[in-house]
Order: C-alpha cells, then structure tokens, then sequence
C-alpha cells in the first residue's frame, strides 16, 4: 500500500504536492476570522493574499527557484504594503526547504538568506522591541534550511546507488555477450579441428581404398571400415559441439563425448596411422597432472599439426610427436621431414592461429616454421601451472 503510494506521488508530483498543503490551507482558513476580526485586512483580501500564497506551491518540485521566488516577491510586496504576517506566509518557508532540498548549493545559500531577510524585516517591523522571537525564528529557520541539505544528499546518495546499479547491470549483460562470443569462438575453432583432421583422413581413405579396390580388396575393406568410424567420430564431435549452442536446455538432452585429452593422443596417432602417415609418439619426463583445458590444447595442437603433414607432407612424409616434461613446463614438438614448408598456404585457414591463441591462453609460447633440412616444426611450451591469458604474438607466416 505504501509503495504505491509512493509510486503514485512520483507519477503525479503537483497532484501529491497539493494533497500536501491541505493542513496548511486548513490552518489558514482557521486562522482567518482572528485576522480579519482584528480589522487589519478584510476578508477578500485575507483570500485573495493565501491564495497568491499557497497558489505556486504545488509546482515547487518541478520549478523550485521559481517559487521561492514568487511567494517571496509576494511577501515582499505584502511587507511593503503594511500588512500583517499570515499563517499563509509559512509558503516562504516551504518554498525555502525544497529549494535547498533539490538545488546546488548556491541556490541554497542564496534562499536562506532571502528568508531570513525576510524574517529580520519582519520582526523589526512588528516586533521592534524585542530581540527574543528573532533568535527563534532563525534557529527555526536554520533547522529547516539544514533538514533540506540532509534531503538533498540522501536524495543524491539514493540516485548514485540506483545509477550503480543499471550500470552493474549493464556491465553483466555485456559480460555475459563477451563471453557468449568467445564461446562462439572457441567451438568455431573446435568445429575447423575437429572437421579438418577427420575430412582429411577420410579423403586419404577414400583414395587409398579408390586405388586397392581391384587388386587388394581386404585393404580396400579396412579403408572404407576407417572411413565409416572416422566419420561416426566427426559426427559425434560435431553435434557435441553443436549441442552446446542450444538454447532450449530441455531434460532429454543427450550426453555427449567428453572433450579429448592426452589419454586419447594413442588412439589418434593410431588413427593417423591408419591413414597412411607413419607417426612415432614419444613421453618422456615425469607426466603431471595438467588441467582438461590444457590437456584439450595439447591434443588440438598435436591433431591440427598431423593433418596439416598429412595434407602438405606428401607422399612417403613421416612424422613424429614428442612430449617432454620438465619440472616447470611441457614441452610439445610435432616434426615432419615432408615438403608442407613449400607448400602454398591455404587461404581462409584459421590452424595455426587457433594454436596460438590456445597456448596464449595458459601464458605459453608456440613456433611454427621449416626445419633445418627440410619439413616442418611445431614446437609449443606451455607451462605446468597455467599463466594468467596472455595477447597471442602474431603467428609468423607458415601454411595453414
């Protein structure tokens, strides 16, 4: 009930404000008769001076200065002409308290002093004598003009919180779409591993069983049977990665493959060698026990690096993939003694720049280039307790 009311005055301020002045107008009309009786102004001129009065009063929220600034000319004019203080003339007052309420500082300073003037020139003209009502009315007064500085800065105070809080949560809907866009950014690069490697092992596939078909059927049989697993495993991948960009989080959601880490590195050397690439795998050092983030860049790198040798080695490419680990970092070298260092870059490939941008993500380093010699290198040192995200270097020119 309070709050709507609260809700209401806010949506109607001169409504609420003149709602506001009714004990003071009726405090006015019982005052009148001792005033008019006691023959200093008449009754139309008892109404016609409250109403010029009380009349600004329910628009002092919306024009505050100007307001204060009537009743007081009002007043003014009311002293000039010798009539008697009214009950009516409390508006300066009033007038007084929203100025410095809702206005600078100046404005306050500058509205005090026009009502206490007005007071002095009140009481030397009715009370000459006496010193006493003076000394209360300004301590009065002051009490008045203090309470609406108070208001004023409780009023400030409640608008920096409210402006707070649209500007946190603007901020979190902004968070929230920077960090919808990395994730859209990090399955785009998900999506090229995933679908590269696997396309290009089944493109190798598919030509090597097209040539055995005829003379070495069994061959033929085992390349389309990698064939059929490669591409269950793209699929299975592809809708996992996929199925993270649903928005309609039903309960039947299926329960995708877990993201790969160095427990699958055999199982895709293994598949690479299927494919026709002879590929040694090598562990040396003490294996620690590294993060699934960090485990999934190791695989994507060592993936991305094979099907690249496998699409730019040529024929007859070999290929080798060395983990070292040291007592601060892990050292990941893929080489190959291929002709994938001349080869033509493939335009639109975003391989080696996804590579980069992983390994800067856990504060680590990466090279991709030619080999002394002949083949390609890439060589990525990522430390075994992740850095803070660091910018990616820009990769140096290489294939994709």
């Amino acid at each position: 009930m309070f709050g709507s009311l609260q809700a209401w005055a806010r949506n109607h301020p001169v409504a609420a404000d003149t709602l506001s002045l009714s004990p003071l107008v009726l405090f006015c009309v019982l005052s009148g008769s001792a005033v008019i009786n006691d023959g200093r102004l008449g009754p139309a001129g008892f109404v016609l001076l409250s109403v010029a009065l009380l009349a600004p009063l329910p628009w002092r929220r919306r024009r505050p200065v100007a307001v204060f600034a009537a009743v007081s000319a009002i007043s003014f004019v009311q002293w000039l002409a010798g009539v008697d203080v009214l009950v009516a003339n409390t508006s300066v007052v009033v007038a007084m308290y929203t100025v410095t309420a809702r206005c600078s500082l100046r404005w306050a300073v500058a509205a005090g002093l026009v009502a206490e003037l007005g007071l002095v020139m009140a009481t030397i003209r009715w009370e000459p004598v006496s010193a006493g009502p003076t000394v209360t009315s300004s301590a009065f007064l002051l009490a008045i003009w203090i309470g609406g500085r108070y208001a004023h800065t409780r009023h400030r105070y409640l608008e920096s919180l409210e402006e707070r809080a649209e500007r946190a949560e603007r901020e979190r809907d902004q968070q929230a779409r920077i960090a919808a866009a990395a994730e859209r950014a990090r399955i785009a690069r998900e999506l090229h591993d995933v679908v590269a490697h696997n396309v290009s092992v089944i493109i190798v596939q598919a030509d090597g069983a097209g040539y055995a078909i005829d003379s070495d059927p069994e061959t033929a049989k085992r390349a389309v049977q990698t064939i059929s697993a490669t591409g269950r495993q793209a699929l299975a991948e592809m809708r996992r990665l996929v199925g993270v960009l649903r928005q309609d989080g039903g309960p039947e959601q299926e329960d995708y493959t877990p993201q790969p880490g160095l427990a699958q590195l055999d199982a895709l050397v293994a598949q690479v060698r299927e494919s026709g690439l002879a590929v040694d795998l090598h562990v040396s050092g003490t294996p620690a026990d590294l993060p699934e983030g960090e485990q999934l860049t190791v695989y994507r790198i060592v993936q991305e690096a094979l099907t690249n040798t496998i699409k730019h080695g040529g024929p007859g490419a070999r290929a080798s993939v060395d983990l070292a680990y040291g007592p601060h970092e892990l050292v990941l070298a893929i080489n190959d003694d291929g002709r994938g260092a001349a080869a033509p870059r493939s335009p639109g490939g975003h391989g080696l720049i996804g590579m980069y941008e992983r390994v800067a993500m856990y504060g680590g380093t990466v090279y991709t280039g030619p080999r002394p010699g002949g083949g390609f290198q890439v060589l990525a040192r990522l430390p075994l307790h992740p850095a803070p995200a660091a910018h990616p270097p820009a990769p140096a020119p290489a294939r994709s």
